[in-house]
């Protein structure tokens, strides 16, 4: 972790170099908009009622897999329209995340991150890899999944507390914009 970083109990020990994972899929056209890869973060500590992935759940499952691997294996489709860092709980391992998206948006790619934790509960970590991940990501689908509140008609989602946060606009204009529909 950084020096200027707070130390944070909701923080994975990874390096800038590797992350863990529980998986990924080369070629998606459900999490997000166009022809996506899929990075599937391992460690979730909200663990949502109901959960679609609660085989991520676990701090020290999946696997440890270096940047360079992932970046290989999204340059091998040359249609993808970009990345999504979904998990798990990607904000658990920011500096990870924060260099797949550096990465990707070298690559010309557009990133969509999922996170349980909402935007301003993101932001108010103070944390310079989450804020680099917010600042230079596209789009942000943030909250917890809430089984009450299950919606299978929303884009992207799977409840309605859940938003498509358009984090270029968002930045742009100072306030949170969302993705409309």
């Amino acid at each position: 972790m950084m020096q200027n970083e707070k130390k944070s109990k909701n923080v994975l020990n990874t390096s800038n170099h590797e992350i863990r994972l529980n998986d990924m899929i080369s070629d998606s056209i459900v999490d997000g908009f166009g022809l996506r890869f899929v990075i599937f973060t391992q460690g979730c500590k909200l663990r949502c009622l109901n959960c679609h992935n609660p085989k991520t759940h676990d701090l020290n499952g999946g696997k440890m897999v270096n940047l360079d691997e992932i970046q290989r294996l999204w340059r091998k489709n040359p249609i993808i329209h970009g990345i999504t860092i979904s998990g798990g709980e990607p904000f658990l391992q920011p500096e990870s995340v924060s260099e797949l998206v550096r990465r990707a948006k070298a690559d010309g790619l557009d990133v969509i991150c999922y996170s349980g934790y909402t935007y301003e509960a993101l932001r108010k970590r103070e944390c310079k890899s989450t804020n680099q991940i917010l600042d230079k990501a596209d789009y942000l689908i943030d909250g917890p999944y809430i089984h009450q509140l299950r919606n299978l008609n929303l884009l992207f989602r799977g409840s309605s507390n859940q938003r498509i946060i358009d984090l270029r606009k968002t930045k742009e204009l100072g306030q949170i914009v969302l993705y409309q529909e």
